[in-house]
């Protein structure tokens, strides 16, 4: 499912009686949702979303790798680098 698909399904399942969503209203929420997520992480707050999951940034320590074309070792440097951990209510739909 890309971006699109995910405003359709969303609006679709925010219309309910006489109170709608346009796609567009739909496609502002969940760009400012993502981009608060993101600027959140980036700054190190820990995101959660109860049954959903956590989103945080985590260090990535520095370690010794292999160049593939010459098999020479090389130190990768550590980083920050975005992670996801899925809620327990989403393991279980996942899991049926």
């Amino acid at each position: 499912m890309n971006k699109a698909e995910l405003v359709d399904k969303v609006a679709e399942k925010a219309s309910t009686g006489d109170k709608s969503m346009t796609k567009k209203d739909v496609d502002s929420v969940i760009t400012a949702t993502i981009d608060a997520i993101m600027e959140a992480v980036a700054t190190g707050e820990k995101v959660t979303l109860v049954g959903f999951g956590s989103f945080e940034r985590r260090e990535r320590k520095e370690r010794e790798g292999r160049n593939p074309k010459t098999g020479d070792t090389m130190v990768i440097p550590a980083t920050k680098v975005p992670a996801f951990s899925a809620g327990k209510l989403f393991k279980e739909k996942v899991a049926k």
